[in-house]
């Protein structure tokens, strides 16, 4: 165990967490003592953490060298363990690899070898074919949503993965639903299975079926979304062509929101995420790909516009609403002579009636996001940003919403009725010693 590791308590203080929860204080003692464990829990329990604080435990600091991989399934997932990994602030590099991006950002960021790697299976299987890493001392193995991760890496680059890593002492599975066959190249024989599955069942939270009056369900969504009012919340479509043609719609009732799916640019995807959480939008329209892996706020809500087919998906949508202490509520929207799945039909499920008569109107968002052409490769700080806004954009601190900074961007939550008087007094200003744009994203 290395010496110079901050206590654990700094840590959990850096993160604003001041005491674990009882499945990460089981969870931290079995992955110390032991070389294989499988930690199964809900969404949003906490998993993250519970193998980043024994992972940090193993790392030696005058290791030059990859010394713990984490495989996961979605950039979304990768990008979020990496920002933990830097809250955490325990001195240590981490860098989060994955297809969608240019494979020369991760060539520079290989070059800085980090202690931690993230990474999809098709970007590490490349990048450990072509050497551009060390794998002799990968010592810690974690593979997170590991169902999912097993599924994306099918192809062959989970076994390609699996077949470099001779040396590791350390194997951790994490997911939030259990029955997934593990393959035996993963190595996981005599591994201790902490499940926390079944504490789900003390979860506040409360499902209820809305009935559409025909087979079209745009306008009971539409009574749905006035219903439950500005409150941040997931809709979940199965396929693509489902979410453009809700998106469609719901800019013609001037509904403010933003989409979330596989076939759409990461850019546009990490761009969706940012104006939900920082509230310049409180409404995804969003595939399964949005019920686990992503870092966005509790959600009040979620509805299930279409009902997905398989069991997991329901459960993983669900888990986006309700989750630790919090209570959230599922809708499901029902349409005309539509028949659910049976695993739905057993659920316990309450009926809402919503029509026009009852709606409460939606506001307007008060915030709008904001991008800035500069970001941590330009030196540049969230104090930095904040003294432009202050001292050339004359706001004060209440116009002034979450700053979000990336290596080579930022952005800003700004209120709607500033945002444009605010480009024209910042675009083209020097920030530091770059002259940025500023424009509405």
């Amino acid at each position: 165990m290395a010496n110079n590791i901050k206590a654990q308590q700094d840590i959990l203080e850096k993160l604003k967490i001041y005491s674990l929860n009882p499945m990460q204080e089981e969870a931290l003692g079995i992955i110390k003592e032991n070389t294989n464990t499988i930690l199964l829990s809900p969404t949003g329990t906490g998993k993250t953490l519970a193998f980043l604080l024994p992972l940090l435990e193993q790392l030696d600091p005058e290791s030059k060298e990859v010394q713990a991989l984490i495989i996961v399934p979605s950039r979304e997932l990768a990008i979020q363990i990496e920002h933990v990994i830097r809250e955490m602030g325990s001195g240590y590099k981490a860098n989060a690899i994955y297809g969608g991006r240019a494979i020369s950002k991760d060539k520079i960021e290989l070059k800085h070898t980090p202690s931690i790697l993230i990474g999809t299976p098709g970007r590490l299987a490349d990048h450990i074919e072509q050497e551009r890493f060390t794998t002799k001392n990968i010592k810690t193995l974690v593979i997170d949503e590991f169902d999912i991760s097993i599924e994306v890496g099918a192809g062959g680059e989970m076994k390609t993965i699996m077949g470099y890593l001779n040396n590791v002492s350390k194997r951790i599975l994490t997911s939030a639903t259990e029955g997934t066959v593990i393959p035996s190249y993963l190595r996981m024989a005599n591994a201790i299975t902490l499940n926390f599955l079944k504490e789900k069942a003390s979860s506040k939270l409360v499902m209820k079926t809305v009935l559409s009056p025909s087979k079209n369900k745009h306008n009971t969504l539409l009574n749905l979304l006035n219903h439950v009012g500005n409150n941040p919340g997931i809709v979940f479509c199965n396929t693509k062509e489902s979410i453009e043609d809700l998106s469609r719609f719901l800019d013609k009732k001037k509904i403010a929101h933003t989409c979330f799916y596989g076939g759409m640019e990461q850019k546009e995807r990490e761009r969706a995420l940012i104006k939900l959480r920082n509230g310049s939008v409180s409404l995804l329209v969003a595939s399964d790909l949005a019920s686990r892996g992503i870092d966005i706020p509790e959600m009040k809500y979620i509805i299930h516009y279409e009902v997905p087919s398989a069991y997991q998906e329901y459960i993983h949508r669900n888990g986006r609403t309700a989750r630790v202490n919090s209570k959230g509520t599922a809708y499901l929207i029902k349409g005309a002579k539509e028949v659910f799945p049976e695993f739905i039909e057993k659920s316990k499920v309450l009926s809402l009636s919503v029509s026009k008569e009852n709606k409460t109107q939606l506001k307007p968002q008060h915030w709008t996001t904001l991008f800035i052409s500069g970001g941590r490769k330009d030196k540049i700080s969230k104090g930095d940003i904040a003294g432009l806004f202050f001292k050339q954009g004359h706001i004060n601190k209440d116009q002034l919403g979450v700053i979000e900074l990336k290596q080579d961007c930022a952005f800003v939550a700004v209120p709607v009725s500033i945002a444009n008087a605010l480009v024209d007094q910042l675009n083209n200003t020097r920030l530091k010693k770059k002259k940025v744009r500023v424009t509405i994203v």
